[in-house]
Order: structure tokens, then C-alpha cells, then sequence
């Protein structure tokens, strides 16, 4: 099983996981999505970190925010199309002052072909934004590691929603031909 994971973990997941670890984030939700596979992965390894697959991404705000209450920091994983379905329940947090941590697979951004993912991937920042998340933005590998930590700690010590967009050339170009 090692060595299937270490086929799809990207160094910048492992930074990711690193700073989940140093935080003592100890679940994370999640959409099965192909540019968070890696760190899917390496969470669901890890004993000490829990997993949840979600049927749709308002569920993993109602599991943060229970997961909080329950004193266990929690992280959840989606890509940018998820976002719109979340507008509504980001209140939840926003108003209880639950700290919320998102890391957002962006979607419609480089070289995208499916015209639908395109929307949501232009208004996703800005929609976060609106609803009160401070938002951040990672392009480089080598910078992930240390905007992940940033905005977990941000998140925790704060009570504020906080999210990660990680960019979709970051994730790198999809082979649609597969």
C-alpha cells in the first residue's frame, strides 16, 4: 500500500500533512477529489488523523463544527465547485465563531475543458471572501507548507474561518486523454 501512496503524495501534501500534524489536526473531510489524493491518502494512513468521505461538502462544515465542539480540530478538503455549495452553511461557523479550516482544489483555472468547472473556479476566492473567510492563495509548491500552517493556526487561535486556494497549475495540468 506504501508504495501506491508514495506514487500519488506531491512533496507540497506532505508539507500539508506536516502542518496538519504540528497543529494537531486530528480529522479531515472530504469530496473524493484527484488533486487532494495524495494528502487524502497520507491522512488516511496516519493513526492519529480520522477520515471522512462526504456525500456533498455542507456536510463537512456540520462535522467541523461537531468535531470542534468535541475539541478535535478538523480540516476539510474540497475542490472550488464546492464551494457554492456551502454558501448557505458557512454561517453556521461564521455566527458560532467555530474555527473552520478549507483547502480548496481549484477548478476552471489552467487549461481547463469542462466549461462547468469554470464559474465557481473564477468566483470561488471572492464567494469566501463575502462570506467572511480570510482567504490565501498558494501557487508555488514550496510555499504550501507554510500558508497551510499560517492559515490553520490562524483558524484555531482566532476562531475565524480561513481557507487555502490551492491553484490548479500548483495541482498541475490534467491528462484528459485518461
Amino acid at each position: 500500500m506504501a508504495t501506491d501512496v508514495d506514487q500519488t503524495v506531491r512533496p507540497w501534501q506532505k508539507d500539508i500533512h506536516a502542518a496538519f500534524k504540528a497543529a494537531d489536526v486530528r480529522h479531515i473531510s472530504y469530496v473524493p477529489d484527484g488533486g487532494h489524493r495524495g494528502l487524502i491518502n497520507l491522512c488516511a494512513q496516519d493513526p492519529e488523523i480520522g477520515t471522512t468521505v462526504l456525500v456533498t461538502e455542507e456536510e463537512g462544515v456540520a462535522l467541523s463544527t461537531g468535531l470542534w465542539l468535541g475539541q478535535t480540530k478538523s480540516a476539510l478538503l474540497m475542490q472550488s465547485s464546492g464551494v457554492g455549495n456551502c454558501l448557505n452553511l458557512f454561517t453556521l461557523a461564521e455566527n458560532c465563531r467555530i474555527p473552520l479550516v478549507l483547502l480548496v482544489t481549484m477548478r476552471g483555472e489552467f487549461a481547463e475543458y469542462i466549461p462547468w468547472q469554470i464559474p465557481m473556479g473564477k468566483r470561488a476566492g471572492a464567494a469566501l471572501e463575502l462570506m467572511g473567510f480570510d482567504v490565501y492563495r498558494a501557487e508555488a509548491a514550496d510555499s504550501v507548507g507554510e500558508i497551510c500552517a499560517g492559515a490553520i493556526d490562524q483558524a484555531f487561535f482566532s476562531k475565524r474561518c480561513v481557507a487555502v486556494l490551492l491553484s490548479q497549475r500548483l495541482i498541475g495540468r490534467k491528462n484528459w486523454a485518461k
